[in-house]
Parts: C-alpha cells; structure tokens; sequence
C-alpha cells in the first residue's frame, strides 16, 4: 500500500461529527425530514401469523394434463409477493394456484398465469390483523373496513370460473 496518500484519506467516522472540516461542511442544516411515507408502516406493523395459526400453504397447479398439488413454506401465509414469486415458478401448464388458511377463518386465493395476479380474500376485515390480507388489500389498492362491519370478500369472485365455479357460487 505504498501508493497511499495521508492527503486523499477519508474517514467513515461512524459514531458522530468529526472536527474535520469536510465532514462538517457535508452535514445538513437542519433536522432531516422523511417525507416519503411509502416508506412508513408504523401503523401497518402486523404481526405475522405464527405456525401454530397457519393452517395450510398450499399451490395447485397443472403438469401434461395431471393435476399436481404441493404443501408449500408457511413463511409464505405472510408475504403475498413471495407467494406469488413461488406460484410463477411452478411448471403449471395454465399457471399456478395458491391457497392460504389461517386460524380456519381467513382464506386467500392466488392465481398466477404469467404476469396476470387474480386474488381473492374471504373477509375483507381480516387485512387489519394478518399481513398477507393486509397485502391483498394492498395489490388491489383496496380500503381496509371497520373490523365491526359485516364481513364481505374481497377481490376477483369468477377467480375461478373457467373451472366451473362462477362467483355467486363463491
């Protein structure tokens, strides 16, 4: 390490301002504001279903004409986006579905062909309490109800009715 100038050193002084006149010159004037509130989930900090609450994560899914079906993570009944990377990397020959159960009271419906997401959750209620409801809100930019309202669906009812369910069936 000959070739090290004292001169061109720069310190990555972690634990505060350093009296060196670069460092104050670079600070910022004021306090530094976030004003991204994409950001901010304080108050969406769900606590994430433990493994005694999940009752099932499974996918379904097609392969030459034989129905497959496979437990999955349970890690997965808390993040709807990593459910629905997993569901697209089944061989699926019309795509994949994914069914998560919890508490046997909420159930989210996922159908993954290519790029195209369906979901389906039960009880709308359910996004303020469980992270993949509160996801499911979120992909279909949905408002969260009053737990205290009655409980309604929430999402694509004919999810399934090219396989002969329609959604007043559902």
């Amino acid at each position: 390490m000959s070739d090290f100038d004292d001169e061109e050193y720069e310190s990555f002084d972690l634990d505060g301002p350093s009296s060196d006149s670069r460092s104050r010159a670079a600070a910022p004037a004021g306090p530094v504001v976030d004003d991204d509130d994409d950001d901010d989930e304080d108050e969406d900090d769900l606590e994430d279903a433990a493994d005694d609450e999940i009752d099932f994560v499974m996918a379904a899914y097609r392969e030459d004409g034989q129905l497959l079906v496979q437990a999955l993570n349970k890690d997965l009944a808390n993040d709807l986006e990593e459910l629905i990377v997993q569901l697209r990397r089944l061989p699926g020959d019309a795509g994949a579905m994914g069914f998560v159960s919890l508490v046997e009271e909420v159930f989210v419906l996922v159908r993954v062909r290519g790029q195209h997401v369906q979901v389906l959750l039960n009880d709308a209620a359910a996004a303020a309490d469980w992270p993949i409801a509160h996801d499911v809100a979120d992909l279909l930019d949905e408002d969260i109800p009053d737990p205290d309202e009655d409980s309604e669906p929430m999402g694509d009812l004919g999810i399934v009715a090219d396989l002969g369910m329609s959604d007043f069936d559902m």
